[in-house]
Protein backbone atom coordinates (compact mmCIF):
# COMPACT_ATOMS: atom_id res chain seq x y z
CA UNK A 1 0.00 0.00 0.00
CA UNK A 2 1.45 3.59 -0.41
CA UNK A 3 2.90 5.00 2.49
CA UNK A 4 3.36 1.59 4.10
CA UNK A 5 6.76 0.02 4.63
CA UNK A 6 6.69 -3.78 4.41
CA UNK A 7 8.69 -5.83 6.80
CA UNK A 8 12.18 -6.00 6.15
CA UNK A 9 12.48 -3.77 4.10
CA UNK A 10 12.96 0.69 4.57
CA UNK A 11 12.71 3.63 2.08
CA UNK A 12 15.93 5.16 0.59
CA UNK A 13 15.88 9.03 -0.05
CA UNK A 14 14.17 8.62 -3.82
CA UNK A 15 11.50 6.59 -2.12
CA UNK A 16 11.96 3.14 -3.17
CA UNK A 17 12.09 0.66 -1.07
CA UNK A 18 15.32 -1.23 -0.43
CA UNK A 19 15.49 -4.50 1.29
CA UNK A 20 17.37 -4.08 4.81
CA UNK A 21 19.87 -6.79 3.73
CA UNK A 22 20.81 -4.63 1.19
CA UNK A 23 22.17 -1.62 3.61
CA UNK A 24 25.28 -1.32 5.53
CA UNK A 25 24.78 -1.11 8.89
CA UNK A 26 27.36 1.26 9.30
CA UNK A 27 25.97 4.10 6.33
CA UNK A 28 22.75 2.68 5.99
CA UNK A 29 22.77 3.24 2.52
CA UNK A 30 23.05 0.83 -0.26
CA UNK A 31 25.82 -1.19 -0.63
CA UNK A 32 28.01 -0.48 -3.69
CA UNK A 33 31.18 -3.14 -2.61
CA UNK A 34 29.97 -5.36 0.00
CA UNK A 35 32.81 -7.21 2.30
CA UNK A 36 32.64 -9.15 4.43
CA UNK A 37 34.72 -9.12 7.94
CA UNK A 38 36.25 -11.90 10.57
CA UNK A 39 32.86 -12.17 12.44
CA UNK A 40 30.80 -12.66 9.49
CA UNK A 41 28.90 -9.33 9.14
CA UNK A 42 28.91 -7.43 5.76
CA UNK A 43 29.70 -3.94 5.01
CA UNK A 44 30.21 -1.79 2.43
CA UNK A 45 33.55 -1.45 1.70
CA UNK A 46 34.07 2.56 1.88
CA UNK A 47 32.06 1.90 5.45
CA UNK A 48 34.03 -0.30 7.85
CA UNK A 49 37.45 0.84 6.02
CA UNK A 50 36.64 4.01 7.57
CA UNK A 51 35.57 2.65 11.03
CA UNK A 52 38.92 0.80 10.98
CA UNK A 53 40.80 4.04 10.32
CA UNK A 54 39.93 6.11 12.79
CA UNK A 55 40.70 3.20 15.44
CA UNK A 56 38.25 1.34 15.89
CA UNK A 57 39.08 -2.69 16.32
CA UNK A 58 35.42 -4.20 16.78
CA UNK A 59 33.05 -5.34 14.87
CA UNK A 60 30.39 -2.42 14.54
CA UNK A 61 27.34 -4.54 14.82
CA UNK A 62 28.45 -7.60 17.36
CA UNK A 63 30.90 -5.66 19.55
CA UNK A 64 33.31 -8.33 19.29
CA UNK A 65 37.32 -8.23 18.53
CA UNK A 66 37.70 -8.48 14.85
CA UNK A 67 40.57 -11.20 14.84
CA UNK A 68 41.86 -9.56 11.98
CA UNK A 69 40.92 -7.13 9.20
CA UNK A 70 41.06 -9.09 6.32
CA UNK A 71 37.77 -7.32 4.28
CA UNK A 72 36.79 -10.68 1.71
CA UNK A 73 34.15 -9.55 -1.29
CA UNK A 74 30.47 -10.50 -0.66
CA UNK A 75 30.44 -11.32 -4.49
CA UNK A 76 26.89 -13.18 -4.08
CA UNK A 77 25.16 -10.25 -2.63
CA UNK A 78 26.93 -7.79 -4.95
CA UNK A 79 25.02 -9.53 -7.60
CA UNK A 80 21.56 -9.56 -5.77
CA UNK A 81 22.19 -6.16 -5.33
CA UNK A 82 23.07 -5.51 -8.91
CA UNK A 83 19.88 -7.37 -9.78
CA UNK A 84 17.71 -5.64 -7.92
CA UNK A 85 19.01 -2.12 -9.15
CA UNK A 86 18.64 -3.55 -12.43
CA UNK A 87 15.01 -4.95 -11.75
CA UNK A 88 13.85 -1.23 -9.96
CA UNK A 89 15.60 0.55 -13.26
CA UNK A 90 12.38 2.23 -14.12
CA UNK A 91 11.81 4.02 -10.96
CA UNK A 92 15.15 5.61 -10.77
CA UNK A 93 17.36 3.28 -9.96
CA UNK A 94 21.26 2.99 -11.14
CA UNK A 95 22.74 -0.32 -11.05
CA UNK A 96 26.06 -0.29 -8.94
CA UNK A 97 29.49 -1.13 -10.90
CA UNK A 98 31.03 -4.04 -10.47
CA UNK A 99 34.09 -2.75 -8.42
CA UNK A 100 37.53 -3.26 -9.26
CA UNK A 101 39.43 -5.01 -6.36
CA UNK A 102 42.71 -3.79 -4.99
CA UNK A 103 46.06 -5.24 -6.65
CA UNK A 104 47.05 -8.27 -5.79
CA UNK A 105 49.92 -8.19 -3.40
CA UNK A 106 51.69 -11.64 -4.75
CA UNK A 107 51.19 -9.97 -8.54
CA UNK A 108 53.27 -6.77 -7.23
CA UNK A 109 55.72 -8.67 -5.42
CA UNK A 110 56.08 -11.18 -8.48
CA UNK A 111 56.65 -8.21 -10.74
CA UNK A 112 59.30 -6.14 -8.25
CA UNK A 113 60.79 -9.83 -8.01
CA UNK A 114 61.28 -9.56 -12.13
CA UNK A 115 64.08 -6.74 -11.27
CA UNK A 116 64.33 -3.63 -13.13
CA UNK A 117 62.40 -4.18 -16.29
CA UNK A 118 60.58 -1.88 -18.81
CA UNK A 119 57.66 -4.08 -19.01
CA UNK A 120 57.01 -4.84 -14.83
CA UNK A 121 57.88 -1.23 -14.42
CA UNK A 122 55.16 -0.53 -16.80
CA UNK A 123 52.60 -2.58 -14.79
CA UNK A 124 53.60 -1.47 -11.66
CA UNK A 125 52.82 1.88 -13.03
CA UNK A 126 49.54 1.06 -14.49
CA UNK A 127 48.56 -0.22 -11.22
CA UNK A 128 49.46 2.49 -9.16
CA UNK A 129 47.52 4.57 -11.69
CA UNK A 130 44.54 3.18 -11.37
CA UNK A 131 43.54 3.21 -7.64
CA UNK A 132 44.46 4.82 -3.69
CA UNK A 133 43.67 1.27 -2.92
CA UNK A 134 46.78 -0.27 -5.13
CA UNK A 135 48.56 2.65 -4.27
CA UNK A 136 48.48 0.87 -0.95
CA UNK A 137 49.13 -2.50 -1.51
CA UNK A 138 52.32 -1.10 -3.34
CA UNK A 139 53.64 0.89 -0.08
CA UNK A 140 55.68 -1.11 0.74
CA UNK A 141 59.08 -1.29 1.70
CA UNK A 142 60.10 -3.96 -0.58
CA UNK A 143 58.59 -2.51 -3.53
CA UNK A 144 59.82 1.19 -2.96
CA UNK A 145 63.36 0.22 -2.10
CA UNK A 146 63.28 -1.59 -5.30
CA UNK A 147 61.88 1.63 -6.98
CA UNK A 148 64.26 3.58 -5.82
CA UNK A 149 66.82 1.27 -6.82
CA UNK A 150 66.04 1.31 -10.36
CA UNK A 151 65.23 5.12 -10.61
CA UNK A 152 68.27 6.21 -9.32
CA UNK A 153 70.34 3.29 -11.47
CA UNK A 154 72.40 0.62 -9.99
CA UNK A 155 74.65 -0.95 -12.08
CA UNK A 156 71.66 -1.49 -14.93
CA UNK A 157 74.13 0.25 -17.46
CA UNK A 158 74.42 3.47 -19.36
CA UNK A 159 72.53 5.04 -22.78
CA UNK A 160 68.98 5.53 -23.92
CA UNK A 161 67.25 2.26 -22.60
CA UNK A 162 68.93 3.15 -19.23
CA UNK A 163 67.51 6.37 -18.96
CA UNK A 164 64.45 5.54 -19.97
CA UNK A 165 64.31 2.81 -17.27
CA UNK A 166 64.79 4.86 -14.77
CA UNK A 167 62.40 7.42 -15.80
CA UNK A 168 59.74 4.89 -15.45
CA UNK A 169 61.07 4.13 -12.23
CA UNK A 170 60.97 7.47 -11.09
CA UNK A 171 57.10 7.86 -12.39
CA UNK A 172 56.10 4.83 -10.21
CA UNK A 173 57.86 6.27 -7.01
CA UNK A 174 56.34 9.37 -7.13
CA UNK A 175 52.96 7.47 -7.24
CA UNK A 176 53.62 5.39 -4.93
CA UNK A 177 55.90 7.58 -1.91
CA UNK A 178 58.75 6.92 -0.13
CA UNK A 179 58.71 6.44 3.92
CA UNK A 180 61.52 7.28 6.08
CA UNK A 181 63.68 4.20 5.41
CA UNK A 182 63.75 4.83 1.23
CA UNK A 183 64.22 8.71 1.86
CA UNK A 184 66.89 7.77 4.09
CA UNK A 185 67.86 5.61 0.80
CA UNK A 186 67.64 8.61 -1.27
CA UNK A 187 69.10 11.59 0.31
CA UNK A 188 72.00 9.93 2.32
CA UNK A 189 73.28 9.43 -1.41
CA UNK A 190 75.17 12.76 -3.01
CA UNK A 191 74.65 11.38 -6.77
CA UNK A 192 71.18 10.67 -5.89
CA UNK A 193 70.29 13.84 -4.80
CA UNK A 194 72.33 15.45 -7.92
CA UNK A 195 70.49 13.11 -10.22
CA UNK A 196 67.10 14.95 -8.57
CA UNK A 197 68.58 18.44 -9.21
CA UNK A 198 69.71 17.01 -12.70
CA UNK A 199 66.68 15.99 -14.46
CA UNK A 200 64.82 19.05 -12.42
CA UNK A 201 66.55 21.75 -13.85
CA UNK A 202 67.60 20.20 -17.32
CA UNK A 203 64.90 21.34 -19.07
CA UNK A 204 64.07 17.91 -20.28
CA UNK A 205 60.23 16.76 -21.17
CA UNK A 206 57.43 18.28 -18.17
CA UNK A 207 56.24 14.79 -17.10
CA UNK A 208 60.10 13.65 -15.99
CA UNK A 209 59.87 16.96 -13.98
CA UNK A 210 57.24 16.58 -12.14
CA UNK A 211 57.95 12.91 -11.35
CA UNK A 212 61.29 14.40 -9.86
CA UNK A 213 59.35 17.07 -8.05
CA UNK A 214 57.12 14.43 -6.56
CA UNK A 215 60.26 12.45 -5.50
CA UNK A 216 61.54 15.40 -4.22
CA UNK A 217 58.40 16.23 -1.69
CA UNK A 218 58.26 12.74 -0.64
CA UNK A 219 61.75 12.27 0.56
CA UNK A 220 61.51 15.98 2.47
CA UNK A 221 58.19 15.01 3.94
CA UNK A 222 59.99 11.56 5.33
CA UNK A 223 63.21 13.31 6.41
CA UNK A 224 64.30 15.71 9.16
CA UNK A 225 65.70 19.26 8.76
CA UNK A 226 69.06 18.56 7.96
CA UNK A 227 67.94 16.05 4.90
CA UNK A 228 65.63 19.07 3.74
CA UNK A 229 68.43 21.34 3.67
CA UNK A 230 70.82 18.73 1.38
CA UNK A 231 68.26 18.47 -0.82
CA UNK A 232 67.43 22.14 -1.30
CA UNK A 233 71.24 22.86 -1.37
CA UNK A 234 71.60 20.40 -4.21
CA UNK A 235 71.87 21.89 -7.91
CA UNK A 236 69.03 22.16 -10.05
CA UNK A 237 66.30 21.44 -7.21
CA UNK A 238 65.30 25.10 -6.11
CA UNK A 239 65.48 26.63 -9.50
CA UNK A 240 63.18 23.64 -11.17
CA UNK A 241 60.67 23.54 -8.59
CA UNK A 242 59.75 27.03 -8.95
CA UNK A 243 59.83 26.57 -12.74
CA UNK A 244 56.93 23.73 -12.21
CA UNK A 245 55.01 26.25 -9.90
CA UNK A 246 54.93 28.66 -12.40
CA UNK A 247 54.33 25.82 -15.36
CA UNK A 248 51.75 27.93 -17.55
CA UNK A 249 51.60 25.51 -20.37
CA UNK A 250 47.74 23.33 -20.61
CA UNK A 251 47.14 20.43 -18.31
CA UNK A 252 49.73 21.89 -15.76
CA UNK A 253 47.60 21.03 -12.53
CA UNK A 254 49.63 18.69 -11.59
CA UNK A 255 52.78 20.51 -12.33
CA UNK A 256 52.08 23.65 -10.39
CA UNK A 257 50.43 20.79 -7.07
CA UNK A 258 54.05 19.45 -6.98
CA UNK A 259 55.99 22.49 -7.13
CA UNK A 260 53.65 24.22 -4.65
CA UNK A 261 54.21 21.16 -2.22
CA UNK A 262 57.77 20.41 -2.62
CA UNK A 263 58.38 23.88 -2.46
CA UNK A 264 56.68 24.05 1.27
CA UNK A 265 58.14 20.92 1.92
CA UNK A 266 61.74 22.42 1.85
CA UNK A 267 60.99 25.65 3.27
CA UNK A 268 60.46 23.87 6.51
CA UNK A 269 64.49 23.80 6.86
CA UNK A 270 65.42 27.61 7.54
CA UNK A 271 68.23 26.88 5.67
CA UNK A 272 66.61 26.72 2.37
CA UNK A 273 64.73 29.91 2.55
CA UNK A 274 67.04 32.29 1.53
CA UNK A 275 67.64 30.05 -1.27
CA UNK A 276 64.04 29.47 -1.91
CA UNK A 277 64.02 33.00 -2.44
CA UNK A 278 67.04 33.68 -4.26
CA UNK A 279 65.28 30.92 -6.70
CA UNK A 280 62.22 33.60 -7.06
CA UNK A 281 59.55 30.92 -5.06
CA UNK A 282 58.36 33.98 -2.82
CA UNK A 283 57.45 35.73 -6.43
CA UNK A 284 56.29 32.85 -7.75
CA UNK A 285 54.18 31.53 -5.16
CA UNK A 286 53.08 35.25 -4.01
CA UNK A 287 51.40 35.25 -8.06
CA UNK A 288 49.81 31.63 -7.42
CA UNK A 289 48.16 33.13 -4.10
CA UNK A 290 47.45 36.13 -5.69
CA UNK A 291 46.08 34.68 -9.36
CA UNK A 292 43.89 31.90 -6.84
CA UNK A 293 45.68 29.27 -8.84
CA UNK A 294 47.88 27.52 -6.42
CA UNK A 295 46.54 23.87 -6.57
CA UNK A 296 47.59 23.91 -3.28
CA UNK A 297 46.59 27.12 -1.37
CA UNK A 298 47.21 26.14 2.65
CA UNK A 299 50.70 25.14 1.31
CA UNK A 300 51.48 27.80 -0.52
CA UNK A 301 50.80 30.18 2.14
CA UNK A 302 52.27 28.68 4.00
CA UNK A 303 55.83 28.39 2.40
CA UNK A 304 54.57 32.40 1.90
CA UNK A 305 54.45 33.28 5.63
CA UNK A 306 58.21 31.36 6.02
CA UNK A 307 60.05 32.80 3.15
CA UNK A 308 58.39 36.50 4.06
CA UNK A 309 60.86 35.96 7.27
CA UNK A 310 63.99 35.56 4.90
CA UNK A 311 66.19 38.48 3.87
CA UNK A 312 64.43 39.71 0.70
CA UNK A 313 61.91 37.47 1.15
CA UNK A 314 58.87 39.85 2.00
CA UNK A 315 60.03 42.31 -1.29
CA UNK A 316 59.65 39.40 -3.25
CA UNK A 317 56.01 38.43 -1.92
CA UNK A 318 55.40 42.05 -2.50
CA UNK A 319 56.62 42.14 -6.36
CA UNK A 320 55.88 38.54 -7.33
CA UNK A 321 51.74 39.43 -6.39
CA UNK A 322 51.64 42.50 -8.06
CA UNK A 323 52.19 45.54 -5.56
CA UNK A 324 51.64 46.17 -2.18
CA UNK A 325 48.06 47.02 -2.24
CA UNK A 326 47.91 43.87 -4.52
CA UNK A 327 49.48 41.78 -2.10
CA UNK A 328 47.63 42.91 0.55
CA UNK A 329 44.24 42.40 -0.93
CA UNK A 330 45.69 38.56 -1.90
CA UNK A 331 46.10 37.99 1.64
CA UNK A 332 43.26 39.37 2.90
CA UNK A 333 40.89 37.24 0.15
CA UNK A 334 42.65 34.16 1.36
CA UNK A 335 42.16 34.52 4.80
CA UNK A 336 38.40 33.41 4.79
CA UNK A 337 40.14 29.55 3.61
CA UNK A 338 41.89 26.71 5.55
CA UNK A 339 45.20 28.57 5.29
CA UNK A 340 44.10 31.76 7.05
CA UNK A 341 46.77 31.25 9.66
CA UNK A 342 49.36 31.67 7.03
CA UNK A 343 47.41 34.48 5.29
CA UNK A 344 47.42 36.75 8.40
CA UNK A 345 51.05 36.28 9.28
CA UNK A 346 52.10 37.15 5.51
CA UNK A 347 50.17 40.17 5.95
CA UNK A 348 51.34 40.87 9.20
CA UNK A 349 55.14 41.18 7.12
CA UNK A 350 54.12 42.87 4.31
CA UNK A 351 52.09 45.65 6.14
CA UNK A 352 54.26 46.23 9.14
CA UNK A 353 57.26 44.63 8.72
CA UNK A 354 60.37 46.28 6.46
CA UNK A 355 59.07 48.39 3.82
CA UNK A 356 55.29 48.41 5.40
CA UNK A 357 53.64 51.02 5.33
CA UNK A 358 50.42 52.96 7.17
CA UNK A 359 49.00 53.11 3.74
CA UNK A 360 49.05 49.33 3.55
CA UNK A 361 47.93 48.81 6.68
CA UNK A 362 44.95 51.32 5.86
CA UNK A 363 44.69 49.22 2.55
CA UNK A 364 44.40 45.57 4.55
CA UNK A 365 41.74 47.45 6.67
CA UNK A 366 39.67 48.46 3.83
CA UNK A 367 39.77 44.92 1.71
CA UNK A 368 37.96 43.94 5.26
CA UNK A 369 41.08 42.19 7.05
CA UNK A 370 39.31 43.74 10.56
CA UNK A 371 35.72 41.87 10.18
CA UNK A 372 38.13 38.15 9.03
CA UNK A 373 40.46 38.54 11.66
CA UNK A 374 37.67 38.62 14.18
CA UNK A 375 35.76 36.25 13.16
CA UNK A 376 39.41 33.91 13.26
CA UNK A 377 39.46 35.15 16.74
CA UNK A 378 35.67 34.45 17.54
CA UNK A 379 35.84 31.00 15.87
CA UNK A 380 37.33 27.51 15.61
CA UNK A 381 40.38 28.06 14.76
CA UNK A 382 43.38 26.54 16.59
CA UNK A 383 45.11 28.98 19.06
CA UNK A 384 48.19 29.49 17.19
CA UNK A 385 45.89 31.20 14.79
CA UNK A 386 44.00 32.84 17.55
CA UNK A 387 47.23 34.33 18.59
CA UNK A 388 48.24 35.57 14.83
CA UNK A 389 45.12 36.96 14.45
CA UNK A 390 45.20 39.13 17.77
CA UNK A 391 48.45 40.29 16.80
CA UNK A 392 47.69 41.23 13.55
CA UNK A 393 44.30 43.21 15.20
CA UNK A 394 46.67 45.12 17.47
CA UNK A 395 48.99 46.38 14.41
CA UNK A 396 45.69 47.32 12.12
CA UNK A 397 43.86 49.08 15.17
CA UNK A 398 45.48 52.65 14.39
CA UNK A 399 44.35 52.40 11.11
CA UNK A 400 40.48 51.85 11.50
CA UNK A 401 38.13 54.30 10.49
CA UNK A 402 35.68 55.19 13.34
CA UNK A 403 32.88 54.45 10.70
CA UNK A 404 34.03 51.59 9.54
CA UNK A 405 34.25 49.56 12.97
CA UNK A 406 32.76 46.62 13.48
CA UNK A 407 30.24 46.79 16.53
CA UNK A 408 31.49 46.42 19.40
CA UNK A 409 34.77 46.10 18.51
CA UNK A 410 36.20 48.25 21.12
CA UNK A 411 34.91 45.99 23.91
CA UNK A 412 35.87 43.28 21.87
CA UNK A 413 39.34 44.12 21.56
CA UNK A 414 39.33 45.12 25.60
CA UNK A 415 38.43 41.51 26.33
CA UNK A 416 41.39 40.66 24.48
CA UNK A 417 43.36 43.56 26.53
CA UNK A 418 44.57 45.28 23.51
Amino acid sequence: MPGSVPLGLCLDTAGVQVPWYFRCPISLELMRDPVTVSTGQTYDRASIESWVATGNTTCPVTRTALADFTLIPNHTLRRLIQEWCVAHRSMGVERIPTPKQPADPDLVRSLVAQGPGLPALRRLRALARESDKNRLVMATHETRAALVEAAFGSGSGSGAASEELETEAMAVLALVGLGEAEAAEVVGREERVARLGKVLGGGGPLEARVNAGAVVEAVASASGAEARAALGGAEGVMDGLVALAEEEKANNARAVRVGVRALFALCLAKENRARAVAAGAAAALARRVAEGGAGEPERALAAVERLCRAEGGRDAVVAGAGGGPAAVAALVRAMSGRGAEHAAGALAAVVVGAGGSEALQAEAVRAGAMGRLLLMVQGGCSERAKRKAQHLLKLLRSAWPSADCVANSDDFLQHYHY
